[in-house]
């Protein structure tokens, strides 16, 4: 089995993570009188934001896991159970850090309120919780669950919306469903990270796991068909429908439109990647950099905040944006060369949690020996 790195889940997570940056940037340096600039900006590059980032989450974790369930299978000391104590501990510990961040918010602000807020941490956290059941679901199902999910969002919305702020039981239902609702509400997002398992389990046994290469080469071309097919009809869908709600974000056209760019612009990444026109050291490395230390950037770029805080004018605000993307670069290619993985709270966090899984096990192994 290939279990080589794919450069296309690195490139389109990197353009996710630089596009959050981007986004981040333009709300905390433009001043009030350019929010248009934010607001074009956002309806032309939105789908490969949030969205995007939830999306290839779920590609990358579902191959990470079903390459551990492979292990799993061929070893007699790991099994499935720790596959999912490790999982669960990482889907914690990613909620800790979002509770962390969160309080921070909080404190800066002066609003206890915004402890519990989706922040994209915590709409991963939460939807890496939701997702291990239904990982062992088939994909039709998922697929199903992830459309009702939509659905059933746009209702639920509208009912709580009108609440919010309310002491009532609905004013708490709209708290822990929508607390922050310009921002990433589970509802609204974990569809496209649910989306992304379907695709990862797709790319898992069609490319990845196939080793008979005649049978490889009619799944690649059946998958490729299938997803750039399904991504083209979810975009028609979205555009259509109630048009042009599809540019405003989280319509229910948005979302629709959303997972169709997001599935036609993955296919064409990995089937350039799969002709190898894509080439590592030179192709990526930059996008390779904003993927592999993801979670690190996001976390840390927020000390640019107060940089130049609603002071820049839509012309010179992009020659501090492209000196901040610069400096970002060259400080995370001399990271990657003298700290490499331990710079990555994203693999230090699965290290973790795979460490704490061990130790359970030793213990329970313990336990046993000495009662019997």
């Amino acid at each position: 089995m290939n279990t080589e790195r794919l450069k296309s889940i690195d490139i389109f997570r990197g353009l996710c993570m630089s596009w959050m940056i981007l986004g981040h940037l333009f709300d905390w340096w433009i001043q009030p009188d350019y929010s248009w600039a934010r607001q074009i900006m956002t309806i032309i590059l939105e789908p490969i934001g949030a969205s995007g980032f939830l999306f290839i989450s779920g590609v990358s974790i579902t191959i990470s896991n079903r390459r551990r369930l492979i292990k799993a299978k061929n070893s007699e000391e790991y099994n499935y159970k720790m596959i999912r104590n490790s999982y669960m501990f990482r889907a914690l510990l990613i909620f800790t850090i979002a509770i962390i961040y969160n309080s921070t918010v909080a404190i800066q602000l002066v609003n206890p309120k915004i402890i519990w807020t989706w922040f994209i941490i915590l709409t991963i956290a939460i939807s890496l919780f939701i997702t291990w059941p239904l990982l062992q679901i088939r994909i039709h199902f998922r697929i199903i669950v992830g459309i009702l999910i939509i659905i059933v969002n746009q209702f639920l919305v509208s009912l709580l919306l009108p609440h919010e702020g309310d002491s009532s039981i609905y004013g708490g239902f709209f708290h822990v469903l929508y607390n922050g609702i310009n921002q990433d509400p589970i509802l609204y997002f974990f569809p496209f990270f649910l989306i992304g398992t379907v695709v990862g389990d797709l790319i898992f046994n069609k490319l990845l796991r196939e080793s008979v290469r005649s049978r490889r080469i009619i799944n690649k071309k059946q998958f490729f068909i299938a997803s750039i097919v399904s991504g083209i009809g979810f975009i028609i869908l979205g555009v259509f429908f109630e048009f042009p709600q599809f540019l405003l974000r989280k319509s229910f056209s948005w979302i629709l439109y959303s997972i169709g760019f997001n599935l036609c612009l993955f296919s064409i990444l990995l089937l350039i990647e799969e002709v190898r026109i894509l080439k590592p050291k030179k192709s990526y490395k930059f996008l390779f950099y904003y993927s592999y230390y993801s979670f690190t950037i996001y976390l840390a770029h927020n000390i640019l905040y107060f940089l130049f805080l609603k002071k820049l004018n839509i012309f010179n605000i992009w020659f501090f944006i492209a000196a901040a993307y610069i400096s970002m670069g060259l400080t995370l290619k001399v990271i990657h060369k003298k700290w490499g993985s331990l710079a990555s709270l994203k693999l230090q966090i699965g290290k973790l949690s795979e460490r704490i899984t061990d130790k359970i096990e030793d213990s329970k192994k313990k336990i046993f020996v000495n009662k019997y």
